[in-house]
Parts: C-alpha cells; sequence; structure tokens
C-alpha cells in the first residue's frame, strides 16, 4: 500500500447560489448536489485517481450516505476499511456556494461516528509508504500515528482546528500541512513564517506548512522557507481544495519529487479541483496538473523575501 488514510468523511450538499445571503434575506437558488466529500476520504480517492494504491480508514452512520461513501471507494479503487455506528446518520454538510466559488459549510457530526483506537487495526497502519491524518478523532489519529512512527512511515497531518489533545499528535507527525490560521492560534504567534519555526522547533516536524488559499502556500523545511503561488483557474466551487492540496503533497512525496515541486504541483492540483463542483469534482490526472503547471499563470506572489526571513531564523 502506498497510503493509508484516517479520518473524515462527509455527505455535502452542494447549493450553488448567486449571491451570499445576507441576514434575514431570501435568496433563490436552482440546483443541489449530493456529493461524496471529507477530508482524508477525498485525499485517499485523489491519491487513487494518480496511480497510488490507498486504504481508507473511518466510520459512517447506517443511512442511505454510507451506501454513497461505499459505493465511491469502490468505483475509484480505495480500499476501505469502514466502521458502522448504528441507529445515527453519516456526517452531513450543507455547503453554499456563492457566485466567487467560495464555499460556507454548514456541518454537523454525530458523536457515535467518532472513530476511537480500538476501531483500528495496527496491520492497516504499518505495510503503507504514508499515513495521512486530520486529526479531528484526535485519540484514534495518535494511536495511527504512533505505530506509523514505530515502523517508520512517515506521517502527514492536515489540520483545520486545534482539538483538545492535538499537541501529542503534532509530536507524531513529520509533515504539518495546515491552514492560515493556525500557526497564530497554535503559537501565539501573529508573524507566520516565525509561527510555522516555533511549531518545527517545538513539535520536531520535518516540515511545516501553512495553506494560503489564492495566495498560495508558505512552507519552513528546518533550513529553508519555501513559497509557491496559487495558480489562476475558472474558479466554480473552492470545496475540497485544501483536501486536493493534501493528496498531491502525498503523490509528490512519494514520488520523490523536491519540495519547491511538491509544492507547485499541489498548488495546481488545487487550483484545478476548483474549477468544478464538489469536493472531488475538479480531481484532473497529472498530465493535466502538469500542462497548468507548464503554462498557467499565478496570482501575484504573496510572499517576496523568504531568503531574508530565513536569515533571521536563530
Amino acid at each position: 500500500m502506498d497510503v493509508v488514510g484516517v479520518g473524515l468523511n462527509a455527505t455535502d450538499t452542494v447549493i450553488p447560489l448567486p449571491q451570499h445571503p445576507a441576514s434575514g434575506s431570501k435568496v433563490e437558488f436552482h440546483s443541489v448536489s449530493v456529493l461524496p466529500g471529507g477530508q482524508v476520504a477525498s485525499a485517499m480517492v485523489a491519491c487513487q485517481s494518480w496511480g497510488l494504491r490507498t486504504r481508507y480508514v473511518g466510520k459512517l452512520g447506517d443511512d442511505s450516505a454510507a451506501d454513497l461513501h461505499r459505493a465511491e471507494f469502490s468505483k475509484a479503487g480505495v480500499e476501505s476499511h469502514l466502521m458502522t455506528a448504528p441507529d445515527c446518520a453519516s456526517q452531513q454538510a450543507f455547503i453554499l456556494v456563492d457566485e466567487t466559488g467560495e464555499r460556507t459549510v454548514l456541518w454537523k457530526r454525530d458523536d457515535r461516528v467518532t472513530l476511537h483506537p480500538e476501531d483500528l487495526k495496527r496491520e492497516w497502519i504499518v505495510d503503507a509508504r504514508a499515513l495521512h491524518l486530520d486529526g479531528h478523532d484526535t485519540a484514534a489519529a495518535i494511536q495511527a500515528a504512533t505505530w506509523a512512527r514505530e515502523a517508520g512511515i512517515p506521517v502527514i497531518l492536515d489540520l483545520d482546528k486545534l482539538y483538545p489533545g492535538v499537541e501529542e499528535l503534532l509530536a507524531k507527525t513529520d509533515y504539518l500541512i495546515v491552514s492560515r490560521n493556525i500557526p497564530g492560534e497554535l503559537t501565539g504567534t501573529a508573524e507566520l513564517h516565525g509561527a510555522l519555526v516555533e511549531i518545527q522547533q517545538r513539535f520536531g516536524c520535518r516540515v511545516t506548512a501553512a495553506t494560503l488559499g489564492h495566495d498560495g502556500v508558505l512552507v519552513w523545511d528546518r533550513e529553508r522557507f519555501f513559497y509557491a503561488s496559487a495558480y489562476r483557474v475558472e474558479v466554480v466551487d473552492t470545496t475540497g481544495a485544501g483536501d486536493v492540496f493534501h493528496a498531491a503533497f502525498i503523490y509528490g512525496l512519494l514520488q520523490g519529487r523536491q519540495m519547491p515541486q511538491i509544492m507547485d504541483f499541489a498548488c495546481a492540483a488545487a487550483a484545478l479541483n476548483c474549477s468544478a463542483l464538489g469536493a472531488r469534482g475538479g480531481i484532473q490526472p497529472v498530465e493535466k496538473i502538469e500542462a497548468l503547471m507548464a503554462n498557467g499563470t499565478h496570482y501575484p506572489a504573496y510572499f517576496e523575501d523568504c531568503e531574508e526571513r530565513q536569515e533571521q531564523v536563530p
């Protein structure tokens, strides 16, 4: 197995709107799409589509949404180990997509679909080349990361919220790629470069990085900063861009690419995913991603002083 993912799945009800609703307003909509999503689940589907051998471990309810997920994993070729929580719904999200493609997510998750350490089997983790986590079910993620570390398997973490107990998980993480607000929340340091360095020094990660939407991604690898700017595409829906970014990072890492190339590839893959509706709607073949890298245009660079910043690191 190339990569195993342990973490969230979700059933997304995606509703495109002519504009984001104002408080107290009424807005007509013209279409609704019920689609599979979830951070780790979507990342595994993307990795599988690029030729990696993937495994997903998660928990579902016993509803029709669970049937949708099982069918989608089977269709994609992802080996899945899906626990069932009886008499409860799977995680669901209602996603409002405005005229710019920006999404607003309303979500609900029953506590009974929490993945617990005792739900996992060691053999699901230790025969892979990489482990991907989102940290939501933190105790289970820590158990999986512990087994991975014991087996010498790198751990990649997609973190968009500081869950209780997550610091223990961070100490078992090799590649930490977070949303832009997390470094400041975790360290109390507003300046992003300094926050990424502090996180790396505190938890020992090989790489710390923050994704910045259309402002690109900033990376610290213990020695230098790397910055990759985002690609311009016609945006339909930003849902799942981060999930596909992480998948592309894993793909590049397992291909043995250098960090600047990995991040550029991830930016291109994430941008293309925004060109269609849903968390997985714009997952494109590697050839199309590399074509965007060769011929596409970028947003203006958000950071231009990385060399100067790294000289200031103690």
